[in-house]
This record gives C-alpha cells, structure tokens and sequence, in this order.
C-alpha cells in the first residue's frame, strides 16, 4: 500500500472514530435481529414489518401506481419506508422519540430531519427541489454542469451543494469527513456493488432509487410520496402528485388517435436504441392518445428500459411511424431533420419525415420525472397537431 493510500485510510479512520463519539441517536444505525413476535396494530401484524415490543404497526399507505416502494406506519410517529426490488427497509425516528431498542437486522434507523445526504440518483434531485428540501442536500453525484435542474445548479454554484464524484466513484474521504447520513443512488449503483459495500463500511447507509423501474408515468411521479415522507414533506409531495395525476385525467379523456409514435435515439455506434414496449415512454404515448410503433419489444422481466437494434430492424419496423420522437437524453440531441439525417441516412425514407413530422425532446427530460403529465400532454398535443407551447418536446424543421 502506498503512503498515500495509507494515510487516506488512517485519516477515514480517525474520521468515523470521531462521528462514532456522537449520541447514538444522531446518526443513522443498523440494529440487531432481537427475536421478539411482531406486535399487533389495528390491522393485525404486519408479517414483514420490524419485530420489536415497541413498535406496533398501525397501517400502510395506499399507492396509485408505483409499483416498487411501501410506506407503513407505527405507532408513535415511527415510518417504514422500503424500496420493493432490494428489500432495504429504513425506519424514520421522529425526533422527539427514542430509536427502538431493537430490530431485525439490516433495518436502518434515520433520525428526523434527514440532512447531509450524497444525491447521486438524478430523479431524487427534482423530487428533493420541488420539495423545497435542496437544503437537505450536501453531496451531488453529478457536477453543476451535468444538472438541467437549475435549483441544483445555482446551489452548488454557491457551494451549498458538493461534488463528491459520480456513482462509481465517490469521494469517500470528503462525504465521510462532512458527515453524510444518507448516500440515494440511482439503478447503475448495481454495476459497482463494492461502492455500496465500501459506503456501508463507513456506516453510510444506501437506499436506491427504483422509481426508473415503474411501467406507469404516474408510478414514478408518485415517488414524491416516497421523498415526501422521508423529508417530512408529506402533504406538499400529494399536491404535487395529484397536480400530475389531473393533468393526465384531462388529457385520456379523449379517444385514441390510433397515431403510430417511434421514440428512439441514435447511439455512438451506429444502433438504433429504443424503449422496450413495458416502459413507462409507451405507455406517456397511449396515454396520449397515440400508439407506440413496436407492440411487443423486448422483455418486462429484465427490468430495462431500452433496446438496442440494427437501423435495418429499426427501418422495418418504424418506416411507417406516423410520428418520429428524438431522445436527446444522451448526446444533447437535434435542431433539425438535416442533423437526424446526417446521424442515420435511412430515416429519409419514413414516412414521418417525408410528412414532417420529427419531434425532439428538451435535454431535460429526464431529470424531471415530475413534469410526467406535462410530457404525455405534450404527446397528445403532437397527436393533434399543436407544435408551439410545448413543454419537454419542440418540432424539428
């Protein structure tokens, strides 16, 4: 080991030998398995929920649509917030309470208010900003340049916010020095396990953001109610849930055009990538009123949204898109059919850019999962001829 590397880990020791100092109720704990029976709440016990003589379950919260999360309330004040697809369960401490003597093992307890947190997880940060909780946020996983949220921008301009390097390599010695409680990482965290392994080490807790994983638009929008509870902001994350909820409500109101939308993005090497047809894209399109060109793409079961095809595939199966839709998530995207043109030649030949209808999204489309009713009423005024006013889609000459 190098002098260096070795100074590192002595400086990282020292540093949680002194955050370990605190109270016990100050920073977040992983407590012990105590082998007490569940208590019964008014609904009976709850069979997965902690087991401890303190804590007696009292209801869950009843979602709309997301489908990979669960809140379930104790009595006391006491909040389970688990995230389906790993299991990893966080029980909220109000702040006037005492943590539970114990709980199964790997539950995590986090004192209210939460602060100091690592946001690596995109989504998270317009949940967090439309909460008005940016002050919760001490660490970014992207630099201020990487951020279409202008909040964040202006926050770590100031220095309010950090970059503490992205998901793969975080700064382990600046998030442990400055305290931080809680590291929310995005569905890439599963490439690089030992991140997860070595934040733990350093008694930061992981929780991941599953909400990319919902089938429905509105499932991830009400991710808010996941963040609005852990913030404490519970009554402002309904509004904004049912804000998104009445804007889609107007908008399936209306029959289907039976118009076919391809909705696609041209890679580095040549392919093709578009969403496979359980994505939550396809279904902003039916909402809308519209089809989604590939009926029966890819597989559910893998839980990934894209699929990459030959552009001969792609010209089989899109050529007669009544409607083209770039994504310009990843390359910064287009201004104009000549530039789409000189990405992929072919597409000369479809039908929707003989017809000139070629569409493109605004780079920030996907840091906005919130604004998920404006985009599906931005779909459905494509559908029905509108192309001014738009919010994350403009029309390409």
């Amino acid at each position: 080991m190098s002098r260096k590397k070795r100074w590192t880990m002595l400086l990282l020791a020292g540093l949680l030998g002194l955050l370990g100092c605190g109270s016990p109720s100050s920073h977040l704990q992983s407590l012990p398995v105590n082998g007490q029976e569940g208590a019964e709440g008014p609904q009976g016990p709850k069979a997965d929920g902690p087991k401890s003589g303190e804590l007696v379950y009292a209801g869950s919260m009843e979602l709309s649509y997301a489908e990979n999360f669960t809140v379930d309330y104790y009595e006391g004040g006491y909040t389970m917030l688990t995230t389906v697809m790993d299991n990893r369960r966080f029980l909220l401490i109000p702040e006037d309470r005492e943590v539970p003597r114990s709980l199964e093992e790997g539950i995590v307890a986090i004192r209210q208010p939460l602060s100091d947190v690592y946001l690596v997880a995109t989504p998270a940060m317009n949940m967090f900003s439309e909460l008005d909780a940016l002050d919760r946020v001490t660490f970014s996983g992207q630099k201020e340049e990487g951020w279409y949220i202008q909040a964040a921008k202006d926050a770590m301009a100031k220095g309010d916010i950090l970059y503490a390097g992205k998901y793969s390599k975080p700064d382990y010695e600046l998030i442990v020095s400055k305290g931080c409680r809680l590291a929310i990482e995005n569905t890439m965290i599963s490439h690089a396990p030992e991140v997860v392994e070595k934040l733990e080490e350093f008694d930061v807790p992981v929780m991941i953001d599953y909400s990319s994983y919902e089938t429905h638009p509105l499932g991830r929008v009400e991710w808010i109610k996941f963040y609005g509870t852990l913030l404490g902001r519970e009554e402002a994350a309904e509004d904004i849930f049912e804000a998104q909820s009445k804007i889609l409500e107007r908008v399936t109101a209306e029959a289907g055009t039976g118009q076919r939308v391809a909705f696609f993005f041209i890679t580095s090497n040549g392919l093709v990538q578009v969403r496979q047809s359980s994505d939550y894209v396809p279904k902003m399109i039916e909402l809308a009123g519209g089809a989604y060109i590939f009926e029966d793409l890819g597989d559910p079961n893998t839980r990934r949204s894209t699929v990459n095809m030959q552009v001969e595939e792609f010209y089989a199966g899109a050529k007669d898109a009544d409607f083209l839709i770039y994504n310009s998530a990843i390359d910064g995207g287009i201004t104009s059919v000549s530039e789409l043109l000189d990405k992929c030649a072919p597409l000369a030949d479809f039908k929707a850019v003989k017809e000139g209808n070629v569409w493109c999204t605004t780079n920030d489309m996907y840091q906005q999962p919130l604004a998920a009713g404006y985009l599906t009423e931005d779909i459905h005024g494509m559908l029905h001829g509108k192309k001014e006013g738009m919010n994350y889609l403009f029309h390409l000459e």
